[in-house]
């Protein structure tokens, strides 16, 4: 297969209390685990960075279906909020929700808008039938 892009990244230390680095760019980051999970919460953690790449990423599949449709969607943004909770096998499991606000555009078509960004976003594509997610799309 023929990738259109590849990146890599390195974790060392404690896992999420320790480092990433991601080769040939400016991200290193001191990692810590969330407050919420018993950490000092001073660094960044993996579902924050995830949250970060799912939101730019299906902000970019917004944009390309607006574009392809011809609808404008300047002022745009979409928020990812990504939770991790135990899972009933014993470990854990993510799930996101992806709040999209396009502030010139009904709602209807905004939905619209977002419902095709979801079936073209690579991440979408990644986490479907494996994690929950969901669309859904604010006038604020």
């Amino acid at each position: 297969m023929t990738h259109l892009y590849s990146t890599e990244a390195l974790a060392t230390g404690a896992g999420r209390d320790g480092h990433v680095a991601v080769s040939g760019s400016d991200i290193a980051l001191d990692l810590a685990v969330p407050t919420a999970m018993g950490g000092s919460g001073k660094g960044a953690n993996p579902e924050q960075l995830f949250a970060a790449g799912y939101a730019a990423c299906f902000h970019s599949a917004l944009q390309l279906v607006a574009r392809r449709r011809k609808i404008p969607v300047e002022g745009s943004s979409v928020g990812a909020r990504v939770s991790i909770d135990p899972a009933e096998s014993g470990g854990f499991s993510l799930a996101v929700e992806l709040e999209v606000v396009v502030p010139e555009l009904d709602h209807e078509t905004a939905q619209s808008l977002a419902d095709a960004a979801h079936q073209v976003c690579p991440y979408s594509n990644a986490t479907r039938g494996n994690i929950p997610v969901t669309v859904s799309v604010s006038d604020d």
